[in-house]
């Protein structure tokens, strides 16, 4: 324990974070409250999923051997717990002893022009770049053919539990979100105060009871998803090759790669909706006579 926590100060924490959410309920928190429960209020593995964080790691904060929670960490207890200006301050004086650092900086991810450039090149393989939290930075137009069927191409985890297409674009949906979490929780366990992965973890938390009940699990290492079998509204189904490329120039970003049998039912279905969708081009004025 650091010398400037007083000994009294963990227990504090435990016991105020213990008794702040023991007073939510579910349907406070915007879950459902579906089932008996032998204590009232949320449970922890709850509070951690609406926060962004871990269950190991909430749990650590509430047995005070969590000693450098950061501020935006404690920002999202605070929005899930529902406390008000007193309380948060109170929070932090327990959980923030002075001298400890309270704030990370913000990451901005952007795509080097040489990869764009890249994947736009690919025409016939649907190429796109996604960042530490599975947001999609940048596509080729034959990724966004693929994925036409989706209202958004801004997530891959909002694409997968938050809109409907996901239940008929994908033939082993379970299986592809059981992936995107643990990707996630990986990226989540080495950096547990981002502020993107807090946002966006406290989304799906909220809108998504099926994301709540697997980000509550335990990490565990999943086989990379080698073909992808996907149904698309207009050329039918497809079987890809999934590669997932780390990119060593810009930390925390992948390549994704999806490519069909050549000469295979798919390869022709991919062909087919590049036609559909490449952009029709205008055409060549008649040549005047003489000319």
């Amino acid at each position: 324990m650091d010398n400037d926590t007083p000994p009294d100060t963990v227990a504090g924490l435990g016991q105020f974070l213990r008794a702040r959410r023991e007073r939510l309920s579910p349907t406070d928190a915007g879950l459902p409250d579906t089932r008996r429960r032998r204590v009232p209020g949320l449970r922890r593995d709850e509070v951690a999923a609406l926060a962004g964080v871990s269950s190991s790691y909430y749990m650590r904060l509430e047995q005070g051997r969590e000693l450098s929670p950061s501020r935006r960490v404690l920002d999202a207890v605070a929005r899930v717990l529902q406390l008000g200006d007193d309380d948060v301050r109170r929070l932090y004086r327990l959980a923030q002893p002075a001298g400890r650092r309270t704030k990370s900086p913000a990451r901005v991810e952007r795509v080097l022009p040489h990869l764009r450039q890249l994947i736009e090149s690919w025409t016939g393989t649907p190429s796109f770049i996604i960042g530490h939290a599975q947001d999609i930075l940048a596509t080729n137009p034959l990724a966004d053919a693929l994925y036409a069927d989706f209202a958004e191409h801004d997530n891959v985890l909002r694409m997968l539990f938050l809109d409907p297409a996901a239940r008929t674009f994908y033939r082993s949906a379970e299986r592809t979100k059981t992936r995107a979490v643990a990707d996630l929780q990986q990226s989540a366990a080495s950096t547990p105060d981002d502020p993107r992965i807090l946002e966006l973890v406290g989304e799906l938390s909220v809108r998504n009871s099926e994301f709540r009940t697997l980000w509550a699990r335990a990490y565990t290492r999943v086989p990379p998803d080698g073909v992808k079998q996907m149904h698309h509204s207009a050329v039918g189904d497809l079987e890809l090759r999934h590669e997932a490329l780390t990119i060593r120039s810009s930390p925390g970003q992948q390549l994704i790669i999806l490519q069909a049998e050549p000469g295979s039912p798919s390869a022709d279905a991919l062909a087919l909706l590049g036609s559909i969708a490449a952009p029709t081009r205008p055409q060549q004025q008649e040549s005047a006579p003489g000319h």
